[in-house]
């Protein structure tokens, strides 16, 4: 698991570009994502990688797609010390885990790391560990649906016998 460090204000536009959008497909969105704050990020990220990025991750406008294409790219996790409101919720609906940290950027670039989201802890190389504010398990259980569309699926599936 390889870490992306970003800068803080990233915004729903730098992970969703407009020019990208215009064809409707996730995949050409994933090819442009971040590329002018992490040239060929959209190339680069393996699945099971996590981003780390400054406050504010996620503001700007309420485009669902900025937190697909991470769904979509086979991100594991965000860590940021706050979110876009918009941001927040949407990732969570798409099945995007948000690690709300306040000491995020003390994670370097390219580190290796675990993180233990009901227990509230990110575990760096050399057994540092960072606290992370907890996540209501309504929306842990959300992510371990794959988001709130599989979420209800499942939840109101009629039982078959």
């Amino acid at each position: 698991m390889r870490t992306w460090r970003l800068p803080p204000d990233v915004d729903t536009d730098q992970l969703a570009p407009g020019h990208a959008m215009k064809d409707g497909r996730i995949e050409t969105v994933a090819r442009h994502c971040l590329e002018t704050v992490r040239p060929g990020f959209g190339r680069s990220v393996r699945p099971g990688d996590v981003i780390v990025a400054g406050a504010n991750f996620g503001i700007g406008s309420s485009r669902e797609q900025a937190a697909s294409v991470l769904v979509h790219l086979g991100l594991a996790a965000v860590i940021a010390p706050s979110y876009g409101g918009l941001y927040f919720r949407n990732a969570f609906n798409v099945g995007l885990l948000l690690l709300t940290c306040p000491r995020a950027l003390d994670i370097a670039d390219g580190v290796a790391l675990r993180f233990d989201a009901r227990a509230g802890c990110i575990t760096l190389a050399g057994g540092v560990r960072l606290a992370t504010e907890p996540i209501p398990g309504f929306l842990l259980d959300r992510i371990d649906a794959g988001g709130l569309l599989p979420e209800l699926k499942k939840r109101f599936r009629p039982e078959t016998t």
